[in-house]
């Protein structure tokens, strides 16, 4: 806004009861911000996206009713320039919002950045077959007290295959196969036309699962696609954009090697991440086939 522009002058006229007038309870506030708003933002290596951002500073002062929102807005909308973001831009607005908030005693200030990163992925095994794939990806950022910290959090989705229900369902098999072959010497021929029409004569369920994986993020380089793959590599069967039949069987290849219980999801994941990242947190969901309910596993 220019210096002459119409609405500066009313600024100074207008009520601003946030200042004039005092709280009904003087306490200290630990945050006070805004959350949901739209703003694109530059990833390196993937150009502009659409996010959702929110800010907040800390009100430790009683007697001041409220914060100036108006301020973290306009710092925050500051990440729209077209350059990329980065970790130390994030730190210059979070030290920013600390002193735009002087008079409320403020020492403490945070972002939040809710982005949709679209990350193109091959078929299993078609040649040049493949789709598009959104990964939530959420960056926190962090200013108290002087000390910056930011952390990254990105989501996948996976299948999960049970091994208790692959083990049942196996021997169901086992024992529909000795019937149907009872004292019987076994032809090769006549196996595989057998397993061919019964093999799934029970099948084990498996289910849409979601690994939630935050982690400190690397200070000069915000890298999330790298995390992705490494916690897709640690599960084994991430979910498929493109498919053929091919593609599909070796999908179901992947999960019939790849069975897992939730802890197993979590400890794959843990084992995976220890040596790469700094205080890794990890939650998995198995959106379950068999329950009404999920089942959840959680390593820090």
């Amino acid at each position: 806004m220019s210096a002459d522009h119409p609405f500066r002058a009313a600024d100074t006229r207008l009520p601003d009861v946030s200042v004039t007038d005092r709280p009904d309870f003087p306490l200290p506030l630990r945050w006070v911000g805004f959350e949901g708003v739209d703003l694109p933002v530059v990833l390196p290596r993937h150009g502009r996206l659409p996010a959702r951002a929110g800010a907040r500073v800390d009100l430790p002062a009683p007697a001041v009713k409220g914060i100036h929102m108006s301020r973290l807005y306009r710092l925050l909308d500051g990440l729209t320039d077209g350059q990329p973001v980065t970790a130390s831009r994030l730190r210059a607005v979070l030290e920013a919002m600390v002193a735009s908030h002087q008079d409320c005693g403020t020492t403490a200030a945070g972002v939040v950045l809710d982005i949709g990163l679209p990350i193109r992925r091959a078929a299993l095994v078609t040649e040049g077959l493949a789709g598009w794939r959104s990964y939530p990806v959420q960056i926190r950022a962090k200013l108290r007290d002087g000390v910056f910290r930011i952390r990254m959090r990105v989501t996948v989705t996976y299948s999960s295959t049970c091994p208790c229900s692959a083990a049942l369902a196996r021997e169901l098999v086992a024992d529909g196969f000795a019937a149907a072959f009872d004292g019987d010497a076994v032809d090769p021929a006549a196996a595989a036309g057998w397993l061919r029409r019964h093999a799934t004569l029970a099948t084990p369920h498996a289910q849409r699962s979601e690994a939630e994986v935050e982690v400190d993020a690397d200070l000069d380089d915000l890298m999330p696609e790298r995390l992705i793959d490494l916690v897709e590599q640690a599960l084994g069967t991430p979910v498929q954009a493109a498919v053929r039949r091919a593609d599909e069987q070796a999908f179901a290849a992947l999960n019939g090697a790849g069975q897992m219980f939730v802890e197993d999801a979590a400890r794959r994941l843990r084992a995976m991440l220890d040596d790469r990242y700094q205080a890794p947190s990890i939650r998995v969901r198995h959106l379950e086939s068999l329950h009404p309910h999920d089942v959840v596993a959680v390593a820090d």
